[in-house]
C-alpha cells in the first residue's frame, strides 16, 4: 500500500484516464461539464507534486494536444 504523500507514479510513466473527466468549468473555452477526455484516454505525467494540506500527490499529465491536466 502507497504512503499517503508519496506518488504512486512517476514522472514520464504513460497513463490512462480510467474515467471520463469532465470540465468543472476550469477550461474556459471548452463545454462546461462537458467530457474533455474520454475513459482510456493516455497521457504522460511530466510532473509531480503533493498538496501541502491534504498530503497527497497531484499528477500533471500532457494529454498532447488535447489537454494538460492536474
Amino acid at each position: 500500500m502507497t504512503q499517503l504523500g508519496f506518488p504512486k507514479y512517476r514522472r514520464r510513466q504513460r497513463v490512462k484516464t480510467a474515467v471520463d473527466l469532465l470540465n468543472d468549468r476550469s477550461f474556459p473555452n471548452k463545454e462546461p461539464e462537458g467530457v474533455l477526455l474520454a475513459a482510456g484516454a493516455t497521457g504522460e505525467i511530466i510532473d509531480v507534486a503533493i498538496h501541502t494540506e491534504a498530503n497527497v500527490p497531484i499528477y500533471i499529465v500532457d494529454f498532447r494536444e488535447q489537454l494538460l491536466i492536474g
